[in-house]
């Protein structure tokens, strides 16, 4: 009877080993009508592991049959793929992925009979619209043609560009444009993660987590994907970050 017992359970052993599934390498390219395909992530929901195009949209993964992979990038649109067997019959698959577009489906239009602030002439018609630190900028690099009594006829060009120039008036309001830039970035992070994901995630220790925010949205990869709000592709490349992060806290101790 125990022999008969014990052959029925090496029997049910030996087919559950039968049936599990062995990752494998799962060799794709990215194609869209982009010119640069590199930098695209590309998770596996299911290992959690990741990685990224090179140049040609070309990748490789490890994966097993029934493993969802995301694909995400700043300039395109999201995509997530379950494997099947066929995906690893090829030597390379090719995935087909869409660029952004913000299509108004519906445009309704209401009439206040022709008052507004264009109409008006509060605001010139078709003026950009800038942000604080763009409008100070664009004001101190413009030039201005006047026309007045003792100049030529066609009028003559102000000198505040060249002298902003000359004095570093310019160069301090492009910085003051990036610091106003990566103020956004450090608010849309902590909206996404507070102090505790970065310390119980990442061992960031508590009185550097604010200088690893900043070192974070210093990476031009990283604010791209960042605007895209998806957390997960987020936090991946955050563990990433945090790893170079720490290296750098231990070789400056």
């Amino acid at each position: 009877m125990s022999k008969t017992v014990c052959f029925l359970f090496f029997l049910i052993v030996t087919k559950t080993l039968a049936q599990e599934v062995v990752p494998a390498p799962f060799n794709g390219k990215v194609n869209a009508n982009i010119l640069d395909l590199g930098g695209i992530y590309i998770i596996n929901l299911k290992t959690e592991k990741a990685v990224i195009t090179d140049n040609n949209g070309s990748f490789s993964i490890m994966a097993s049959v029934g493993d969802t992979l995301q694909f995400t990038s700043g300039q395109l649109k999201e995509l997530k793929i379950v494997l099947c067997q066929n995906h690893f019959e090829k030597e390379r698959f090719d995935i087909k992925m869409e660029m952004i577009v913000n299509q108004l489906h519906e445009v309704i239009i209401k009439r206040y009979n022709g008052i507004n602030a264009v109409a008006l002439g509060i605001i010139p018609n078709g003026q950009k619209t800038y942000t604080p630190a763009e409008r100070r900028l664009k004001t101190a690099t413009s030039l201005n043609a006047t026309a007045s009594a003792g100049t030529m006829a066609g009028g003559s060009i102000s000198a505040d560009p060249l002298l902003n120039f000359l004095s570093g008036r310019t160069a301090m309001l492009k910085k003051e444009l990036e610091v106003e830039k990566k103020q956004s970035y450090l608010a849309l992070l902590e909206e996404m993660f507070d102090e505790n994901h970065f310390t119980n995630k990442f061992k960031i220790p508590l009185a550097y987590v604010k200088g690893f925010e900043y070192f974070a949205v210093e990476n031009e990869k990283f604010t791209k994907i960042l605007n895209t709000k998806n957390k997960t592709t987020v936090e991946f490349l955050l563990g990433e970050l945090a790893t170079k992060y720490m290296d750098i806290l231990a070789c400056e101790k």
